[in-house]
């Protein structure tokens, strides 16, 4: 089944219904949007030359076309390659260059950037240009037939090397994720809108599937992005808006509605994941919000489906641990299974700490190219995602820490090794550990613990150094030089020490 059946779906039986809204703004209807999305299929296949199973890029903020690029790709039968728009442009080269993207959808803004990742100018279509909205009017295509077990898309996240690799996720996995949506997340009515904060390459745009599938709005915000006083107004305006967010959005906007007296009646369901929730944080919320909130935790080989905390299990409070049950992740969805094991892969007692293992139809097929990783991480039938945590007798999941010591900055993963690499080639840098520091606004921050030799190296050169070959929200807040690091007796940098230094 080809996913993007679900919006041929919705145009044949809800074609009148509002789909694509520019802010408050209706664009398309379904039936409407469906027909530019076939034509656009029609274009990459006949003027592009992208067959089944090739690949094609989006690298581009969040914006209308995002959703009909993305659902071209699967019409035509190819496979999306959603990147990050805050990518330097090593790492989207290496993006690109790993995928073999036949062709690369990107937004005027950052067309730039795609020509200095060495993206082929003949290859690159922008979105909302003329050629794009000349395309949308174009001949439709047929849609695409796709197995279950077929590719759909390649979503790359780092490893503990830094070096990002390509997450294989089937349709089958994409349909299973959308199910789930329904039974362990929220149900959506077609009254329902889900609005597109956070980066549509990441979590938010993995949930458009069960709008589609209902036939419900999408609204795009005009500024792009999340801006608090556009979401509060947009609620109002539009009504009933659903959103994934990271915690420190979610922060953000309880404090502007906090500010402004508002209750946030206008929003229905706010999706909370990518990083830790303060209690605190999340009381607050509840309090000034109420029963809107629904947590999940997920990753890319995973998507959005490993385990969920309920909007109902958040409220209880009357429940005689409430308070540990609002600090774990939530229970297993009903489309996997979770167990914690131990070094050997054997299931621990309930309540010590061992890896989260998942298996079910949401696990991806493996990594792109990459036959060694996808052996080790998907050993005995198991995705192994690399986090501590506990099982309690409830089957609520508590995350004690990352194995992998990925920092969770604002909901983007930042993976210590790629820092410290850089700050490496810096001639005075002899030593360097990163770790994460809580943030209230933003999760968690990132620090680099240094050794010099000789003097220390002024902040201003690390940022530069870094800001020519990582993303800026990678760099360091914080260079703290110190004599030695602290080591264990094989030479292993302790960063649980350097934490605590903290």
């Amino acid at each position: 089944m080809n996913i993007a059946q679900l919006l041929q779906r919705s145009a044949l039986v809800h074609g009148d219904r509002p789909a694509v809204l520019a802010g408050a703004r209706l664009l398309h209807d379904y039936r409407g949007l469906a027909a530019r999305v076939a034509a656009l299929a029609g274009h990459l296949r006949q003027r592009c030359g992208v067959q089944p199973g090739e690949r094609v890029a989006i690298y581009s903020a969040n914006c209308p076309e995002y959703l009909e690029a993305l659902h071209a790709i699967y019409w035509c039968g190819a496979v999306s390659v959603p990147v990050n728009y805050k990518l330097h442009a090593r790492e989207l080269a290496h993006v690109l260059g790993d995928s073999g993207a036949r062709v690369v959808c990107v937004s005027a803004e950052l067309r730039d950037a795609a020509f200095a990742a060495g993206a082929d100018p003949a290859a690159l279509q922008v979105l909302g240009g003329p050629g794009w909205s000349q395309a949308a009017q174009g001949a439709p295509l047929a849609l695409e037939e796709r197995a279950p077990e077929d590719l759909a898309s390649l979503f790359y996240t780092s490893g503990t090397t830094g070096r990002p690799k390509g997450v294989m996720q089937t349709h089958r996995n994409l349909l299973a994720m959308t199910m789930a949506y329904f039974t362990d997340v929220d149900d959506v009515h077609p009254d329902d809108a889900m609005v597109y904060a956070a980066p549509m390459s990441h979590g938010a745009g993995l949930y458009n599937y069960a709008y589609m599938l209902r036939g419900a709005p999408h609204v795009l915000p005009e500024s792009g992005g999340f801006d608090p006083a556009e979401l509060a107004q947009l609620a109002a305006d539009v009504g009933r808006l659903s959103l994934f967010a990271a915690p420190t959005m979610v922060h953000r906007l309880v404090e502007h509605l906090r500010a402004t007296g508002g209750d946030g009646s206008g929003f229905k369901t706010i999706v909370y994941g990518g990083g830790p929730m303060y209690v605190d944080d999340l009381r607050r919320a509840l309090d000034t919000m109420g029963q809107k909130f629904v947590q999940i935790y997920g990753q890319g080989e995973c998507p959005m489906t490993i385990t969920a905390l309920a909007r109902e299990h958040l409220m209880d409070t009357r429940h005689p641990r409430w308070e540990q049950r609002i600090a774990s992740v939530g229970v297993a969805h009903a489309c996997v299974e979770v167990r914690v094991a131990d070094a050997n892969d054997e299931p621990v007692p309930q309540g010590e700490l061992g890896e989260v293992l998942v298996r079910g139809d949401t696990v991806m097929a493996g990594y792109w190219n990459n036959p060694e990783a996808t052996a080790q991480t998907l050993r005995g039938g198991w995705l192994h995602t690399g986090d501590v945590g506990s099982l309690d007798a409830d089957g609520f999941l508590t995350l004690q820490g990352r194995s992998k010591d990925v920092i969770i900055s604002g909901g983007s993963n930042i993976y210590p090794r790629e820092v410290e690499e850089v700050l490496l080639l810096h001639p005075r840098a002899s030593e360097a550990a990163v770790v994460g520091k809580q943030d209230a606004e933003w999760g968690e921050v990132v620090i680099a613990f240094l050794v010099a030799d000789g003097e220390p190296v002024p902040d201003a050169e690390l940022d530069a150094l870094c800001l020519a070959h990582i993303a800026r929200f990678k760099r360091p807040k914080q260079y703290r030089w110190v004599p030695a690091l602290p080591k264990n007796s094989y030479g292993k940098v302790l960063k649980t020490e350097l934490r605590a230094w903290l």
